[in-house]
């Protein structure tokens, strides 16, 4: 998670000007509904070093009015899943919106019920039975209606509601858009789904948090135009366990109440602040105090402080992640060249940056899936350090005199690089070692880093992904499948550039090799577990031969919790989550 685009539909909503795709809708909802009035602003009256807040939250009997303070590293300012690759996001929507599978808390990936009851895959077509009796946060009921008016909203350009290409994240296209051919939500309970093309990952992507479920009468109660429509993010509506309360930007806090009429467990507390502390050993503090009771993206120093605190647990699990450094082909004519990215993959101390930054909570990366993946290959080796070799393909490269690139990379830890300005600085100097000269671009805010990258105009740059669904395509196909026709790439040449048509920015290196794309390709359209995990094997060994990539780590997830939370109620999960409804509170 950050993260975009399938095959098989070339002409389908790539560019603005796409066709439209079918929608049959109920005849509900015709009328606008309430949208919340308050604005977001004035500071936010919540005491952070107690259990209960100074008001009562807003929660139901269980819930009381304890507050519960999950502290984090970053603060976006929009909370709209249709805008957002970002994980900081999905931390705060993952508790305002539903979607209509979920996966199980705690679980590597297990499917369970949401919004939708029973569902199932069969060929192209998906058929799903909804939840009855569930209210948006607004008051209106949700019906097939909702996910309709959603779907359309996030990636038919026809809609008059549509988020618009600028607005829009990349997972728009890689999520419904490049597989949906037509929504059928002529049934208030029922949906029928029909896809453009056999799409093994398709189940699981209604699970991923950019799917989550909008209401339709708040999405038409704002102004047709994409811009009118940003506005949601900062007051959104959902169906989840809590509803959004305050989004107070001077301090970087939001804060949600609970939803009364949750239709699954909990919430058991009366309200959720999320706060900000940008730094690692400050927000572990605040754990370790009870000013906060949970907090995640440790370091190495602070997850050893909470695993050693009388008033504070350490929580780990196997991650389903993956950190890297990638070079941009586009921007930087020497990383064309497999030989220049094969050294500088042999240069770079990527053990030194897991056992001696990392300390421990992460391993050494050797391709593009993390284990605990369908097609992890575990005959791959992670690159040695070997700085001759490196130095010898650089000079049957012919940059043997060496050259200068840009390492751009964001300042707030992340849990699969918590320390990226140290690992930058690791980097530029192992690259000293073999005459290449390393400038450090280092941004202050993830958000205008996400920008700078989306754009292609970094070098070279450190970014990571969460897996979203915990399926292989989910990596392969996301992140290093440019999503362009295969007629796209020039012959001779393993790159293209990003305003290639169709172009999915996620693919931050540029890396175009056409037997990769090939190899994902057919094995997101194959539903048989054994041939897709072969072509995943085969497309693992050929990324990590191609080094579009320095592959880093594997990160475990990590997270500090306060005594104040009850034991066992709040769940470690690798995907989805936070589940916050389920904590409970002494």
């Amino acid at each position: 998670m950050q993260s975009d685009d399938p095959l098989g539909r070339r002409d389908f909503l790539r560019t603005a000007g796409a066709g439209a795709v079918t929608v049959t809708l109920a005849g509900c909802a015709g009328d606008d509904g309430e949208t919340p009035t308050e604005d977001g602003g004035g500071q936010m009256e919540t005491d952070d070093t107690a259990t209960t807040a100074e008001d009562d939250g807003g929660g139901g009997d269980a819930a009381g009015d304890q507050t519960l303070v999950y502290a984090r590293g970053d603060h976006p300012e929009n909370y709209d899943p249709q805008q957002t690759t970002s994980g900081e996001v999905a931390k705060v929507t993952n508790q305002i919106f539903d979607t209509l599978i979920q996966f199980a808390a705690g679980s590597g990936g297990e499917l369970e019920a949401g919004l939708a009851t029973d569902y199932s895959l069969e060929g192209t077509t998906a058929t799903l039975t909804l939840r009855e009796d569930v209210n948006f946060h607004s008051g209106e009921p949700f019906t097939a209606a909702d996910f309709a008016a959603t779907f359309r909203r996030f990636t038919d350009p026809d809609y008059d509601y549509y988020l618009g290409d600028a607005n829009r994240s990349g997972y728009g296209p890689f999520t419904l858009g490049d597989w949906i051919e037509s929504v059928d939500a002529s049934q208030e309970t029922e949906l029928t789904i029909e896809l453009s093309q056999r799409y093994a990952p398709f189940l699981r992507n209604l699970a991923m948090f950019a799917a989550a479920v909008l209401s339709k009468a708040q999405i038409e109660s704002f102004d047709a135009n994409p811009d009118a429509q940003v506005a949601l993010g900062t007051e959104p509506i959902g169906t989840g366990p809590f509803a959004f309360d305050q989004l107070d930007n001077p301090n970087d806090r939001v804060r949600l109440t609970a939803n009364e009429e949750f239709w699954g467990p909990g919430p058991n507390v009366g309200s959720v602040v999320f706060k900000t502390i940008t730094e690692n050993s400050t927000r572990v503090q605040d754990v370790i105090n009870g000013a906060s009771h949970i907090t995640d993206n440790l370091d190495s120093d602070g997850f050893q402080r909470a695993d050693s605190s009388d008033t504070a647990t350490l929580l780990r699990k196997n991650g389903i992640n993956v950190g890297y450094m990638a070079m941009n082909m586009e921007r930087m004519e020497p990383f064309r060249d497999r030989r220049v990215r094969r050294a500088i993959s042999l240069a770079v101390n990527t053990e030194a940056i897991v056992n001696q930054i990392y300390q421990g909570f992460a391993t050494q990366a050797s391709q593009p899936l993390p284990p605990d993946v369908m097609g992890h290959d575990d005959s791959l080796d992670p690159y040695p350090t070997d700085k001759d070799e490196a130095q010898s393909l650089l000079e049957e490269a012919g940059y043997g005199e060496g050259f200068e690139f840009e390492l751009a990379t964001f300042s707030n830890p992340r849990g699969y690089n918590p320390s990226p300005v140290q690992t930058a600085n690791q980097v530029r100097s192992d690259l000293q070692e073999i005459g290449l000269s390393v400038e450090i671009n280092q941004f202050s805010d993830f958000g205008p880093y996400l920008d700078y990258t989306d754009q292609g105009r970094h070098d070279a740059c450190f970014l990571g992904w969460y897996t979203d669904n915990a399926d292989p395509d989910n990596f392969l196909y996301v992140l290093l499948d440019p999503k362009v026709d295969l007629e796209q790439v020039p012959d001779g040449q393993d790159w293209v550039s990003f305003d290639t048509e169709g172009y999915s920015p996620l693919n931050v290196s540029a890396w175009a090799n056409t037997e990769y794309m090939q190899l994902v390709r057919e094995a997101q359209a194959t539903y048989d577990t054994d041939e897709r995990e072969s072509m995943y094997r085969e497309a693992n060994r050929l990324a990590h031969d191609e080094a579009p990539w320095v592959f880093v780590d594997y990160a475990e997830t990590l997270r500090a919790i306060n005594e104040a939370v009850v034991e066992d109620t709040y769940t470690v999960s690798s995907v989805g989550g936070p589940y916050l409804n389920t904590v409970e509170l002494q």
